[in-house]
């Protein structure tokens, strides 16, 4: 799918990525284009599904969710019927931010935010209900190095 991009839709989706809040206007002017073709453009990459919505960053240190936990899970099973259960589980759980099945040791690796050991317990606790686990082991992350939503561009 990169193929279909031009340099021109690569720096507008650096731009993007950097500051959603850009306006065309901005846009347009530092990538030299003119605004109603910067406006088609953007609407070409959000129809193209490139750009899949624009969001806000909000501090969670500020809103009480500073603590970053990341669980290993080691399946009980291995079904299609209990990793829907599991899956439903995770995604109704607010303080689980990020939820992969993984290849390797561990089935499935887990991003909690919460506020602290407590919030972290509960989490525990509504995991380990929601279907049969072999292993839960958290990690406790004890300073965040580099945190970046930015997905990597192809140079443009």
């Amino acid at each position: 799918m990169i193929g279909k991009l031009d340099g021109m839709d690569l720096r507008i989706l650096a731009l993007l990525q950097e500051n959603a809040e850009h306006s065309i206007g901005e846009i347009a002017e530092a990538i030299h284009l003119s605004q109603n073709a910067c406006w088609r453009r953007i609407r070409q990459l959000e129809e193209g599904g490139y750009i899949l919505k624009r969001v806000a960053l909000l501090d969670a240190v500020k809103l009480g969710a500073g603590m970053t936990v990341f669980v290993m899970v080691r399946a009980g099973e291995h079904s299609q019927e209990w990793l829907e259960r599991f899956a439903e589980a995770v995604r109704k759980i607010p303080e689980i931010v990020e939820f992969y099945r993984m290849t390797g040791e561990v089935d499935y690796l887990i991003k909690i935010r919460v506020a602290d050991i407590a919030g972290y317990d509960r989490v525990y606790k509504q995991l380990i209900r929601s279907a049969p686990l072999t292993d839960v082991s958290g990690a406790f992350a004890m300073e965040e190095l580099k945190h970046t939503t930015a997905i990597p561009l192809p140079p443009h």
